[in-house]
């Protein structure tokens, strides 16, 4: 096996897993993952600059890598730490032994981590160190910035963001997690598309909740609690949003017109001038993937109810997640729910709040073309890759740094099928061992193309 995928798989095998209570975190497999990424890449750790970000987030790592120019720095993102693991996930291996599996596209590194988000981290630090052995200087500063909290949306980005701008750091353009070269992303089109997410939609969780009388489960009233919730979680499900298609699903549609049957191709290659509307029911109608493209989502995620099967509760709860479009906000989302629950005994509270982030630029004189650069790096190492902006319908920390930079993209350099996509957060999570060497490559390329 190649010895950069044993890196990956030494770093798969620790379960990093972060609590939304920091005290709850484990702290120990943190320092196991820093001592491994020290062992493997010594030259990184050597020769780049350690920020340590202190109390406000002491597992976080964040380098800087001096270039040539600190006129135009450069961000470069990823996350240490990874979903748990239930026991009731169906892992056909386990989650955290990093196996090598055979499979018909050849062999796949399989565990937590290995597409969300420790792939993309390791593959980093593996080009940086590449480089670092060529004497390579990169034109302009680049910084890695390695959260340890990303998945419970903790302090690791916000203390990065703080500590770049108590320096003066103004990135001309930060990449994280988010995108890939996603194969059968849209229907009808066999080329992979290259998604490169200009703008990401807020994540916001809202909490219903019902309470009443509770009592014994042989004598049940009318409209019990959970009864009434479930009345409004019909309504929620019956009530979605509105269409919405913003400019960089526009342009995503626009470029993949080419690459459909011809029935398709004429609606889609007059993109901005066909109505929003008729994009926006094409798009529902295609699957749940295209869908969120074209809306803001929501669904019901958490239950509770009583702690025995006997026993009517006096209090309901269920948490609906959603994801707000950009161009709309939390405040307008709260009130469609509220309205289209319509019963005051509902009780609807915000329980986090994000609005959607800015849209970067995707199309800018050369000078300031960040997003054209990513667009010739990934032509040039992934040539059948149809590359294109896309609305990013995950959340991710880069939003965060929308404070301090206009430019703010998410893309990870790893061919994805649909059912690796799929993966992401379930079960049998994993990694072509060729599509994550490329990977490197990419990072490689894009810090030589700086």
């Amino acid at each position: 096996m190649h010895p950069d995928v044993e890196i990956l798989r030494a770093a798969i095998r620790v379960p990093t897993v972060a609590d939304r209570d920091p005290a709850l975190t484990d702290p120990e497999p943190f320092a196991r993952l820093h001592e491994l990424l020290a062992e493997h890449f010594p030259l990184l750790h050597a020769q780049l600059e350690r920020v340590d970000l202190g109390d406000a987030a002491p597992r976080a790592l964040l380098w800087r890598w001096a270039g040539a120019s600190a006129d135009r720095p450069v961000v470069l993102m990823a996350h240490q730490d990874v979903v748990p693991v239930t026991p009731d996930d169906p892992w056909t291996h386990d989650a955290f032994a990093a196996d090598v599996v055979e499979t018909p596209d050849g062999p796949a590194v399989w565990g937590r981590g290995t597409l969300d988000d420790k792939g993309q981290l390791v593959a980093i630090c593996t080009a940086v160190e590449r480089l670092l052995a060529d004497g390579f200087e990169p034109a302009q500063d680049v910084w890695l910035s390695f959260g340890a909290d990303e998945e419970v949306s903790g302090p690791s980005a916000p203390a990065a963001v703080a500590e770049l701008a108590r320096r003066g750091v103004e990135p001309w353009f930060v990449l994280d997690e988010g995108g890939a070269v996603a194969g059968q992303a849209f229907p009808g089109v066999s080329a992979p598309g290259a998604v490169i997410g200009s703008t990401e939609k807020g994540t916001t969780t809202l909490s219903l909740t019902v309470t009443g009388r509770g009592g014994h489960s042989s004598t049940p009233p009318t409209r019990a609690p959970a009864a009434r919730l479930g009345r409004a979680l019909w309504r929620l499900d019956r009530h979605q949003f509105g269409v919405n298609v913003p400019g960089p699903t526009v342009d995503l549609l626009r470029r993949l017109a080419g690459h459909l049957p011809l029935p398709l191709r004429a609606l889609l290659a007059g993109a901005t001038r066909t109505p929003p509307a008729v994009l926006g029911r094409a798009l529902v109608a295609a699957g749940p993937e295209t869908a969120a493209m074209a809306r803001t989502t929501m669904v019901a995620t958490t239950l509770v109810g009583a702690p025995a099967h006997n026993v009517i509760p006096a209090r309901a709860r269920a948490e609906v997640n959603l994801r707000i479009m950009p161009g709309e906000s939390v405040a307008a989302a709260v009130e469609h729910v509220r309205a289209a629950v319509d019963d005051d005994e509902v009780v609807v509270d915000v329980v986090e709040a994000n609005e959607p982030s800015p849209l970067s630029p995707t199309t800018e004189p050369e000078a300031q073309g960040a997003f054209a650069l990513l667009e010739r790096t990934v032509s040039a190492v992934f040539p059948e890759a149809v590359v294109t902006p896309y609305v990013m319908m995950a959340g991710t920390d880069s939003r965060t740094f929308t404070a301090i930079c206009p430019r703010v993209y998410r893309f990870a350099p790893l061919r994805m099928s649909k059912e690796q996509r799929a993966s992401i957060h379930s079960y049998d999570e994993h990694v072509h061992v060729a599509a994550w060497l490329e990977g490197v490559d990419w990072y490689v390329a894009l810090l030589k193309g700086l």
